[in-house]
């Protein structure tokens, strides 16, 4: 069996996020990148399938950006993957989900992969279309959401999460895509021994160019923060004297007390 796991770097979510000089990203000059949440919980499952299986799959990773991927790309490698392959991308964030669906289906196609997991989203742009884009590329069934997996003799059973707390199942002969979630399972924490052996592991560097021309779809006009509002007012002092100034600004600015 092969095994396709598709990651993205991200910035992490606790930066200082500002718009660059051409307002169509952030400003990456104080942010600190990481794996993508939803792309650690895909690396799991596709780690315990292949302990499930005795070490037999061959799990490739595959990430597209700048040569900082090449961080997050290691971190998946340190968890069990085997080897690794970077397509270089420094405008990567130009690209729309076509785009970048259309480059791992290029690079898929001729691998004969039985199964590809990415995250549900990327938390940076959050698009969720990247992974069923690549199914129809690749003519493969594809489940989306999943919070349940399990494997035997060529077919997969997954539980996904739907709307109002509803789980729905499917099964899925292989070939096939998933997009995982929060809540399938834990990720692991690199081990020393397994993070000194990830540096010893193949990545195998691509153009974005090498892969696909496909022009973009949808284009980022512009983003922006949102426009700052009031600020909020704290009531010190006596409890007492705190209740009759609330009641007064109830009364003053609002209609909850006449």
């Amino acid at each position: 069996m092969k095994i396709l796991v598709c990651i993205k770097q991200v910035p992490d979510m606790e930066s200082r996020f500002r718009p660059n000089g051409e307002k169509t990203w952030y400003d990456e000059s104080d942010l600190a990148f990481r794996m993508n949440e939803y792309d650690e919980y895909a690396v799991e499952q596709a780690v315990q399938l292949k302990e499930q299986l005795g070490g037999e799959p061959e799990i490739t990773v595959l990430s597209i950006g700048p040569e900082r991927t090449v961080e997050a790309i290691k971190k998946a490698l340190a968890m069990g993957g085997d080897r690794a392959v970077h397509i270089r991308d420094d405008r990567y964030y130009q690209k729309d989900p076509w785009q970048i669906a259309s480059m791992i289906a290029s690079y898929a196609k001729g691998e004969g992969f039985d199964l590809i997991f990415t995250g549900m989203q990327s938390q940076d742009r959050g698009s969720a279309q990247v992974g069923v884009i690549v199914a129809e590329l690749l003519g493969v069934s594809c489940a989306t959401t999943l919070v349940g997996f399990s494997y035997d003799c060529g077919t997969i059973t997954v539980k996904r999460e739907l709307e109002g707390g509803i789980k729905g199942v499917a099964k899925l002969k292989l070939p096939a895509l998933v997009t995982c979630q929060l809540g399938l399972n834990t990720p692991r924490y690199p081990t020393l021994p397994n993070i000194m052996k990830a540096k010893k592991k193949e990545i195998a560097s691509l153009t974005a160019a090498e892969l696909t021309g496909e022009a973009e779809l949808t284009a980022t006009a512009a983003i922006y923060p949102p426009a700052k509002k009031g600020g909020g007012l704290v009531l010190e002092g006596e409890i007492g004297a705190q209740v009759d100034r609330l009641m007064g600004i109830l009364k003053e600015k609002t209609a909850v007390l006449r």
